[in-house]
């Protein structure tokens, strides 16, 4: 039957049934909590919690495209759809990236030398068998599973096995398989595969991949996800003591105590090849770091570098940062979520002069305070005008520094990702950034100033300094004092630019507006006394002071 479309009666995609609206929502719990491309990157949800973030993802999504809808859009509804998908997919990421710290866990990684291929040996076929949900093998299912390995014509050279929990047996039909080929791997990836299993048996099932894999010549071992401490450590020793090669290694959420470090880095006999380090989620501290620090300072390579969420304070920061200068090739870092304080981002701040390639700097939840943070911010000045991603969030950083923050944001051309969120930069030092962004910067896709006490007049700053950017994704405003009519005036700069307001995130925790006036009065009176020549160079001067 013909759809009609005249007065009477018009067949129309929006809004969508409710049916539509709950298949939605379980396609992006599943999304959320399934390993993908963005979860390699910034890490998985747990199932559990999954279902939660789909649904007001969703919610926040239909409300969005509601407003679109009300506002008069013309058609039968396909502009709305695509704004409703749109939106949810933007809030997904958003939703994945506000992990933190997040977690790059791609042992394919991009960030060995920003795609120099002679750093990546080439690969002739990957075997993995990480998809689908986690669950305990067997010896038969894992007969099937290795069956396409030990074919003789196989020449598979990456090998994945997470997301299985091996039983011994299981392991040893798997430890047959790549024993018999093991001349060939180069990156062999053995995380999560002992969930669940008794400490006897987790301990036995490692031995027997160690044993199997012993003598291969890999150029990257991930073993993250894995519940180690040092006996797990230990019972990888006949795989680490013959890896003289290795070019990337992983400990991901481990339990890396200090004895555990200590075992990684007398079981390990040489670092020098390393471009890949990364450390994330263990527990270990000051000793810890200091034991690992020795094996950065005998990595005259390294590129890539993690040591996050590992409760490293003022004693092993200090150690880390003097390690890396052993290396002069850092092109990302990443040492979020730890308690340095100020002291070690002084000593960072010395060491980041030496690394002129950096393309990746993750620094937040150190904190730094004004003080760390200006000294780091002066040094990458110096060294890291290629910056993609700039990361600085919860370090206490107030609007004292701020000029000297958007001094050099103004150099970065290629800037992409700028994480700010959780400092104290309030309307002041929000104005002073946004100004820094609002001209070139044709790269930048994020921007995330949320939970900096911002007002009306700092969020219309940064709305205004993004609207027009082609390729921008996320703008993330929560959790600040933004009124709901700065709210709207918000997304209207955004929907009359180029962005659109679909880039806007979550405003949900936004509070009543704080009493700033003073604060106002100071941005007035600086503006003032420029007579608006900086304000009107930056296009900001219409924006709207009053609440």
């Amino acid at each position: 039957m013909a759809v009609e479309l005249g007065d009477a009666v018009k067949w129309r995609l929006w809004p969508p049934s409710d049916g539509t609206r709950a298949t939605l929502v379980e396609r992006m719990a599943t999304n959320l909590a399934s390993v993908s491309f963005f979860s390699q990157k910034y890490g998985r949800i747990e199932a559990s919690e999954a279902d939660k973030h789909a649904k007001r993802i969703e919610e926040a999504a239909f409300v969005a495209a509601q407003k679109e809808a009300d506002n008069g859009v013309e058609g039968i509804g396909t502009g709305i759809v695509q704004f409703y998908a749109k939106h949810a997919s933007h809030l997904m990421l958003q939703t994945l990236r506000s992990k933190k710290p997040s977690v790059k866990q791609n042992q394919e990684v991009a960030a060995i030398s920003e795609g120099k291929e002679e750093d990546i040996a080439e690969t002739k076929g990957v075997f993995d068998i990480s998809g689908g949900t986690r669950a305990f093998l067997s010896k038969e299912k894992a007969e099937e599973l290795f069956a396409p390995l030990l074919h003789a014509e196989s020449t598979f050279t990456d090998i994945c096995l997470s997301n299985w929990s091996f039983g011994i047996k299981a392991a040893e039909v798997a430890a047959h398989a790549l024993e018999a080929k093991k001349e060939n791997f180069v990156n062999v990836n053995l995380s999560d595969i002992v969930a669940g299993q008794p400490e006897a048996d987790a301990l036995q099932v490692m031995e027997i991949f160690s044993s199997a894999l012993e003598g291969s010549n890999l150029q990257s071992l991930n073993l993250s996800d894995n519940a180690l401490g040092e006996k797990g450590v230990r019972a990888f020793s006949a795989l680490l003591k013959s890896q003289s090669s290795l070019k990337a290694l992983y400990f991901m959420n481990n339990g890396i105590s200090e004895e555990a470090a200590h075992a990684i880095r007398e079981l390990l006999p040489s670092a020098e090849n390393l471009r890949v380090l990364h450390f994330h989620n263990n527990m270990s501290g000051d000793p810890g770091a200091i034991e690992l620090s020795h094996i950065v300072r005998q990595a005259p390579n390294l590129k890539d570098f993690q040591f996050s969420s590992t409760r490293v304070g003022t004693e092993g920061g200090i150690a880390l940062a003097e390690a890396l200068r052993s290396s002069k090739s850092l092109i990302r870092i990443d040492l979020r979520d730890n308690m340095f304080g100020p002291e070690p981002g002084l000593a960072l701040a010395r060491t980041l002069k030496l690394h002129t390639n950096l393309v990746e700097v993750s620094l937040s939840y150190l904190g730094l305070t004004d003080e760390g943070a200006l000294a780091i911010i002066k040094a990458l000045a110096d060294s890291a005008l290629q910056l993609h991603i700039l990361e600085l969030s919860g370090n206490d950083i107030t609007a004292a520094i701020a000029p000297a923050l958007a001094a050099y944001i103004r150099s970065l051309l290629q800037l992409k990702i700028l994480n700010l969120s959780e400092n104290e930069l309030r309307d002041k030092g929000t104005v002073t950034v946004s100004q820094a962004l609002l001209q070139e910067h044709e790269n930048l896709e994020e921007l995330d100033l949320s939970e900096n006490k911002i007002t009306r007049i700092g969020a219309l700053a940064a709305a205004q300094a993004v609207a027009n950017k082609v390729g921008f994704k996320s703008l993330n405003l929560n959790s600040n004092f933004i009124s709901e009519a700065g709210i709207e005036a918000v997304q209207e700069v955004l929907s009359n630019g180029i962005a659109g307001v679909g880039v806007l995130g979550f405003m949900d925790e936004n509070e009543e507006e704080e009493d700033l006036e003073d604060e106002e009065q100071d941005i007035e009176e600086e503006e003032g006394s420029n007579g608006g020549d900086e304000a009107e160079s930056t296009g900001l001067s219409d924006l709207e002071i009053s609440k």
